[in-house]
């Protein structure tokens, strides 16, 4: 990574409550998350986007999305994150995240399934997209606030899974993700 990011040792205000909260959970302080701090407004920015949107569609849609456009980007940084998160939340469970990156979502709701078929078309082509897409979430029951908010955690998942592939931020192990899942999803 070409950037350098603020010292853990020096860190103070939102920088250092983001080095803490990466060392409370999980021991140590990720790069992406150092990556991120080196704009911490830009960051604390990007968190009150997804604590606007996940309210109207919940946590299993938000990560739906979140994982189809990371997959269709091809973020292993995302991917692990997300599906560490989606397993914890009992969003999909192992065999589900499993055969998920092998293109097959039947381990989540058929709801989640629409979600992430949109949010890879959204991060693959979205050039390309019509009213016909947005209207396969309204036939799967979805409110024109959530399918805005689907919309919206897709495009922000698109906007920092490319800003950390850009930046060539070294991807960690994920504490917790099983190892046999952890590499299917950085292959895939």
């Amino acid at each position: 990574m070409i950037i350098t990011p603020p010292p853990v040792e020096t860190a103070t205000g939102h920088v250092a409550d983001m080095y803490a909260a990466d060392v409370a959970s999980d021991g140590f302080v990720f790069a992406y998350t150092q990556a991120l701090a080196v704009n911490p407004e830009a960051h604390a920015a990007f968190e009150q986007m997804i604590r606007a949107v996940v309210p109207s569609i919940g946590i299993g849609v938000y990560e739906a999305a979140t994982l189809g456009a990371a997959q269709a980007i091809g973020s292993p940084h995302c991917l692990l994150a997300h599906a560490r998160k989606a397993l914890r939340a009992e969003v999909v469970d192992e065999q589900g995240l499993q055969s998920f990156t092998r293109g097959d979502d039947s381990g989540f709701s058929s709801a989640e399934q629409v979600v992430i078929r949109y949010a890879r078309k959204l991060s693959g082509d979205a050039g390309s997209m019509s009213d016909a897409d947005a209207q396969e979430l309204r036939d799967a029951g979805f409110s024109d606030r959530q399918i805005v908010d689907i919309t919206f955690a897709a495009g922000a998942r698109n906007f920092l899974s490319r800003s950390l592939l850009a930046l060539a931020v070294p991807v960690d192990e994920m504490p917790g993700l099983p190892p046999a899942l952890a590499q299917s999803l950085t292959a895939s």
